[in-house]
């Protein structure tokens, strides 16, 4: 396979490109090397990397649009079939509307010997699909649909070409038919749709090929054109040996009203299995038992009794409405706060709250909202549906709006800081879906502020591990959250 292909894991940072800035950098890339060349080395790329999936395939099929999604699908098919494929071809488009480079690739598969069928092959081995790619401006419709659909009911595999067709490349959401690819290759620049919300699961294993192209120079030397990064692994952080209980933070959760107190719990056994020095568990129920006896290392206190200028807080696990009460407080005197769940839903009906946390930055003051979907939708007065119709754009504006770090959980988790590019957390899986997990991920983030680590990196670098620990969990083991929250992620 070319050198410039290769697997996208989860360890190493990558930058996202938008669509506008992808067909800018291919303007400019296009302009310094002869006509066809970039069609041609994706043509390339992709039927390598097809026989590196389905080495033993022996009938392909083609589903091949009418852009230039459809000509890369068009040069791969004369590529494999050269190297000995049978090769079938469905094209939606035609020899007089295709664009300059189609129309090449189109004669180089007439040349090569491969057939071209307006009906899809009753079988096939291997599908490309090379339907849409980031020309979709709207659901698929007509025959394309058809053949999503035949695609995601076959058993043979899919390798979709830049983008599995119906799938947003800014976004990752999927307004109709969207492929379930086995895997995807993205050309030129990795999308940040591929990551994030429906791109996940329709994307499969992402692979990259940059076709050669200096992405600095052909976007200007400037990074203004990644709108996104996707997260790497975090730098471990070893403790010196002379370390103590007092140089390691202190962490205080704030939460557990009447009936809720388990979640609480959940956020300090995080925070003390992450690290923390000391955690300190403020529980909302007057008439809560004693909640230590699995974890007596936590230490129970009241609001009045915590020093909010020394420790990290974590509020709102478990709140219900008693944790209204306590916000006016940690919202003024918290100099590192993370703000969860009924903390967020309090905060999101009432303006007094939301300005709190907006002159906290202004102070030098640390705070960062980890909302679900749900959470991020009444913050911002919009539907779920929304929210995760462009999670990438959510998170910042949530995040330019309330000064703060915003965490917007979801597969594909997005952390947005003001004045920043976002990130995406390439880690974790279905099996953080289930009660408490949430509050695992808020009682971890304070213990990241309280040794010091910046507001960013926090909520970044806890979102990776904590997704990492779910990706490595053993398959017959059930996750729980307070397995989760004992495990420390190592």
């Amino acid at each position: 396979m070319p050198e410039s292909l290769h697997e996208v894991t989860a360890g190493v940072a990558r930058g996202l490109f938008t669509v506008t800035a992808t067909r800018a950098i291919e303007r400019h890339a296009a302009a310094a090397l002869t006509p066809h060349t970039l069609m041609r080395r994706a043509g390339l790329s992709v039927a390598r990397l097809a026989l590196a999936l389905a080495p033993h395939a022996r009938l392909i099929w083609v589903a091949a649009g009418v852009g230039n999604n459809g000509g890369d699908g068009l040069e791969a098919a004369a590529e494999l079939r050269k190297l000995g494929k049978q090769v079938v071809v469905s094209w939606l488009g035609s020899r007089d509307g295709a664009t300059a480079d189609s129309k090449a690739s189109l004669q180089r598969a007439l040349d090569a010997g491969v057939r071209f069928a307006d009906t899809p092959p009753a079988e096939w081995d291997l599908a490309l699909d090379a339907l849409l790619g980031i020309g979709a401006s709207r659901a698929p419709e007509g025959r394309m649909t058809d053949w999503i659909a035949l695609m995601n009911q076959n058993a043979a595999p899919v390798l979709a070409i830049d983008l599995p067709s119906g799938l947003e490349a800014d976004t990752g959401f999927a307004a109709g038919s969207c492929v379930s690819a086995d895997a995807t290759l993205s050309l030129l620049t990795l999308k940040p749709g591929l990551f994030t919300a429906m791109g996940r699961d329709a994307s499969g294993q992402v692979w990259h090929d940059g076709l050669g192209v200096d992405l600095v120079q052909a976007c200007g030397a400037t990074q203004a054109a990644i709108v996104a990064s996707l997260a790497s692994a975090p730098q471990s952080r070893a403790r010196l040996h002379a370390a103590h209980k007092g140089s390691q933070g202190d962490v205080a959760v704030v939460g557990g009203a009447p009936g809720m107190s388990g979640a609480a719990v959940l956020a300090a056994t995080a925070a003390l299995h992450r690290g923390a020095g000391r955690v300190y568990l403020c529980i909302l129920d007057p008439n809560a038992a004693s909640l230590s006896a699995n974890q007596p290392e936590l230490m129970s206190r009241t609001l009045d009794q915590l020093d909010l200028a020394r420790v990290a807080v974590a509020c709102g696990c478990g709140g219900g409405d008693a944790v209204r009460a306590a916000l006016p407080r940690l919202l003024s005197a918290a100099r590192r706060l993370v703000l969860d769940a009924d903390a967020l839903n309090a905060i999101a009906v009432d303006a007094q709250l939301r300005s709190l946390v907006r002159i906290r930055r202004a102070r030098g003051y640390s705070t960062i909202v980890t909302p679900h979907p749900l959470e991020a939708a009444r913050l911002c007065q919009i539907s779920a549906d929304a929210v995760q119709r462009n999670r990438l754009q959510t998170a910042h504006a949530l995040a330019e709006e309330l000064q703060c770090t915003v965490l917007l959980k979801g597969s594909g988790t997005v952390v947005a800081s003001p004045q920043r590019a976002s990130a995406i957390v390439p880690t974790g899986n279905g099996l953080l879906a289930t009660a408490g997990t949430g509050d695992v991920l808020a009682g971890a983030i304070a213990a990241a502020l309280a040794v010091g680590v910046p507001e960013f990196e926090s909520a970044l670098e806890t979102a990776y591990l904590h997704g990492k620990c779910a990706d490595d969990w053993p398959a017959t083991v059930p996750l729980t959250a307070s397995a989760l929250a004992r495990s420390g992620w190592h």
